[in-house]
């Protein structure tokens, strides 16, 4: 008896799971890699049981992602709100950045709205990496002054300082406005 029903229950058990009731690889479909079942081609999407054409937009390529478009745009291209790719102008004195959709200015210019502009950098100054502010500073004795550097004043038992940018009074000595006296 116990028999006889463990035989039912494998035959159920197999018609349920055979090709009688496994849904049919559509049209634009492939076997998957792994495991069982199928997915939709490069350049389709599963709807309501079919592998329906992903319209892909000039510049761009199917990706084959079951999530977002089903596309990306082509490098140097960007995708806009139109869901089109639009190239990346890229200005005199400017490259495309390693993801492909935007672009920076080469070093010694400055982006300024849509151009690269060089940076005056003024004498005994040298650049920086700054993206605001001064793209530059002024050289170790020398202090910013508005548009250049100017050599520091340094007073008699007086030193710059670590930064070099500044002065401070030698061991011994003590500041007073410009100049240093010995500490009594």
């Amino acid at each position: 008896m116990v028999a006889t029903m463990l035989l039912a229950l494998i035959s159920f058990w197999a018609l349920l799971s055979g090709p009688a009731f496994s849904q049919p690889m559509p049209e634009h479909a492939s076997a998957k890699s792994y495991g069982d079942g199928w997915q939709c081609d490069v350049g389709y999407r599963l709807n309501e049981g079919i592998c329906t054409t992903i319209t892909v937009p000039e510049n761009a390529y199917a990706t084959n992602r079951t999530y977002g478009a089903g596309w990306a745009c082509r490098h140097g291209f960007r995708e806009t709100s139109d869901a089109i790719c639009v190239e990346v102008v890229i200005p005199e004195n400017g490259f495309l950045d390693p993801s492909g959709e935007r672009w920076h200015c080469m070093r010694k210019f400055r982006k300024i709205g849509n151009t690269c502009q060089a940076i005056v950098l003024p004498a005994n100054a040298y650049l920086t990496n700054n993206t605001y502010g001064a793209a530059w500073k002024c050289e170790r004795g020398y202090a910013a002054t508005g548009t250049g550097c100017a050599t520091i004043a340094i007073p008699e038992n007086a030193h710059l300082d670590r930064s070099g940018n500044r002065w401070e009074c030698d061991r011994n000595f003590q500041k007073s406005r410009k100049r240093c006296f010995l500490n009594d």
